[in-house]
């Protein structure tokens, strides 16, 4: 069974009937009153607080690998990704680094690992 669910290409996406006129037409204040009654998007509670989501998450979901593909294919000890994913701990200027240069070339970087002699040892 596969760890996530991917849309077909076929698959078209809704475009909706948006009155974009009235939107415009609206106030700030007849916006904010509208959307506070939305039941489907209640505001946030105060204690609620939106996170951003974490580089190297975003980085994984641009593309479309699992945790495991990741961490395999960068040579990052699955623990760690899944700690920075998770905001326990934050990556250090080295790995901000790695993770840029991922972003910025994932297959050259990807190709690259794998000619190296393998996956480095643990530090100790």
């Amino acid at each position: 069974m596969p760890d996530r669910t991917r849309k077909s290409e076929k698959q078209a996406v809704p475009t909706g009937k948006s009155d974009w006129a009235a939107l415009e037409a609206m106030t700030d204040e007849d916006a904010e009153a509208a959307a506070l009654a939305d039941p489907d998007s209640p505001p946030l509670g105060e204690e609620q607080t939106l996170r951003h989501m974490p580089p190297a998450k975003r980085i994984r979901f641009n593309l479309r690998l699992s945790r495991q593909e990741f961490a395999d294919r960068y040579h990052i000890p699955l623990a760690m990704l899944v700690s920075w994913e998770r905001q326990e701990a934050v990556p250090d200027a080295v790995a901000v680094a790695f993770l840029d240069a991922i972003a910025a070339d994932p297959e050259g970087l990807a190709k690259a690992l794998k000619r190296s002699s393998g996956k480095p040892e643990a530090a100790e």
